[in-house]
């Protein structure tokens, strides 16, 4: 879909506020109500949008360590990878997974309090995954930037 610089504006100033009421959005964007409302409604109908959600400050809800652990498979052969994808569709502290062309099979973000949880959560969860040849954790030492915001200029 080609999207014109009004789509562009409500894009991104819903990216900045998911909860913005419509007469604030389109005195934003520089539109009246009802075309905006229709805009955001056609955005959201094509799929542009895609969801809205609230992010959540992981420091407040007690998952403060994020960590990423790169995954080596012990086949890429369909039924090996079709394994782990399931596997790891239902664990809430994995929070993002990339398939990946390169040195690993796999990047998982994974979200929990402490390192102990994270030990224990590679002990309980990761290593009883079938499949898995390696895993290699890389901890960060501090997040400089990390943004939901779509670059859409």
């Amino acid at each position: 879909m080609k999207l014109d610089a009004i789509d562009r504006r409500i894009l991104q100033a819903l990216q900045q506020n998911g909860k913005l009421q419509n007469n604030d959005l389109a005195e934003r964007v520089g539109l009246s109500p009802s075309p905006c409302l229709r805009r955001v409604k056609h955005l959201e109908d094509v799929g542009v949008i895609d969801q809205y959600v609230a992010l959540v400050n992981p420091h407040k809800v007690n998952l403060s360590l994020t960590v990423f652990a790169r995954i080596w498979l012990k086949s890429q052969d369909e039924r090996t990878v079709n394994q782990f994808i399931d596997a790891i569709m239902n664990i809430p502290e994995i929070v993002e997974c990339q398939l990946m062309a390169g040195d690993c099979d796999f990047f998982l973000r994974i979200v929990v309090s402490d390192l102990e949880a994270y030990r224990k959560f590679q002990i309980n969860h990761l290593n009883k995954i079938s499949g898995i040849q390696n895993v290699k954790t890389e901890i960060p030492l501090q997040r400089i930037k990390q943004t939901t915001e779509l670059p859409l200029h």
